[in-house]
């Protein structure tokens, strides 16, 4: 189902899609994008995620269009172009969000396990740009953002595929960068820390933040200068310039939302 979109006209209105804005991050950024004046298709594997998201950002005055989408499979990426332009109009800013995470320690990995996540991670991320390519660089400002992580580029235990997918990912953005740079096309990411989202959340509902090794790890002792955890909206500040036209000359580059942590040692 496509919940539809008041949008404007191509000359008057910027579109951007992005996946996984069902929550945390993507939803942040979704909602950030409509109201720097984006029509916005939010997408998820989470239809009623998409769906609220969508909605929040009608019911503040903007406009969006929900549709359900798992990044993973090709044939849902495939038909994704024509049913972005009957809902809402071609698009100029792409923001690959949707990505899953999980620790497994690697003397238990399987290759299943690693798949899994680099079919979402860095796959998944290919592929819809890869598809939306043409209206992007028929946009003639087109942007692109790739959410990585600080894993990307900074090792942890238990996160072999993860820390992989983004690390691949980071150079994904920066490959891209060089590719559509003629076609005006800019590419970046954020590589969030630490973030307040509910990936972080544990079974029983409780966080990571809320553990006593990382109060005594990130806060205590300043393992992260600024002492929290991001939250989402703050990572959706970040995005903000590097998907608009005010953005001119900054391609191929990975901002580092992470409170200071990637500055200490």
């Amino acid at each position: 189902m496509y919940a539809s979109a008041s949008a404007g006209s191509r000359s008057e209105q910027r579109n951007a899609l992005v996946t996984g804005a069902g929550s945390g991050i993507g939803a942040a950024i979704a909602e950030a994008l409509a109201r720097s004046g984006c029509a916005v298709v939010c997408t998820d594997r989470n239809e009623a995620g998409a769906d609220a998201t969508a909605a929040r950002i009608r019911a503040a005055g903007g406009s969006a269009a929900s549709l359900p989408l798992d990044i993973a499979d090709d044939s849902a990426v495939a038909t994704l172009p024509e049913k972005v332009v009957a809902g809402l109009g071609a698009i100029d800013v792409l923001v690959n969000n949707a990505g899953v995470g999980g620790e497994v320690p690697t003397s238990g990995l399987t290759m299943a396990d690693v798949r899994a996540v680099l079919r979402v991670n860095l796959e998944g991320a290919v592929a819809v740009t890869l598809a939306l390519l043409p209206q992007l660089r028929a946009s003639g400002s087109g942007r692109v953002l790739n959410v990585a992580s600080i894993q990307g580029f900074r090792g942890a235990r238990d996160s072999l595929a993860y820390g992989a997918s983004k690390g691949a990912l980071v150079n994904l953005t920066r490959d891209l960068a060089c590719d559509l740079a003629d076609d005006g096309v800019l590419v970046n990411a954020l590589a969030p820390g630490f973030v307040n989202t509910p990936m972080a959340r544990y079974a029983d509902g409780t966080t990571e933040y809320e553990t006593d090794w990382f109060r005594t790890i990130y806060v205590e002792n300043a393992r992260i200068p600024l002492r929290r955890p991001a939250e989402p909206e703050e990572v959706a500040e970040a995005a903000l310039f590097l998907c608009s036209p005010a953005n001119t000359y900054v391609t191929g580059q990975v901002l580092a939302v992470d409170g200071g942590m990637t500055a200490t040692f």
